[in-house]
């Protein structure tokens, strides 16, 4: 019997959910801004970044979340350039700290998902820091809370009310048979 992962990167099994995660977090954004809706307020690229984390395992969630974003701005020009590395930063710590609290520690869902956004938008608000003198961006205290939590609200209400339901009513089908 093989002791890797379920959904190991090496595996066809993990290869082909890992791409379909990818694939969501570059199309829901698309349908978010075909619809006019604020994709900065609602963060649509989050959600599969964590869904990844709850189903997969820490290591596609990573990959899912440092690629969504290049991915993503490669093919639709969304994000904004200045945007994507800090993405790139930020959305590999949702997908993998979920997965590690939720999947290894087995920490409840919703205490993991508050912890995993803590830390993702910390490590936005640490990539803001070192980035954004450099893309010519502001980078104060204030600048951060502001992108960070404040502009963010709604897609954080959306990511604790969603994710859970998600979980429960899609985990059968990432489960072992």
């Amino acid at each position: 019997m093989s002791t890797r992962p379920r959904y190991s990167l090496t595996t066809i099994r993990g290869l082909v959910a890992t791409s379909f995660f990818l694939a969501l977090a570059v199309v829901l954004p698309m349908a978010f801004h075909w619809a006019q809706l604020a994709g900065r307020a609602f963060s649509p690229m989050h959600v599969p970044v964590l869904l990844a984390g709850a189903f997969l395992g820490w290591l596609p969630a990573l990959v899912i979340g440092a690629l969504a974003p290049v991915l993503s701005f490669l093919l639709i020009g969304m994000p904004p350039p200045y945007a994507v590395p800090m993405m790139a930063i930020e959305l590999p710590f949702y997908g993998a700290i979920l997965a590690v609290l939720y999947r290894n520690l087995k920490l409840p869902l919703l205490v993991a998902l508050i912890v995993a956004i803590i830390v993702g938008r910390l490590a936005f608000g640490f990539s803001m820091v070192f980035l954004a003198p450099l893309l010519g961006l502001p980078h104060s205290v204030k600048t951060f809370l502001a992108a960070a939590f404040v502009t963010g609200l709604p897609g954080i209400a959306v990511q604790l009310v969603l994710i859970p339901i998600a979980v429960r009513t899609l985990g059968p089908l990432f489960r072992k048979r």
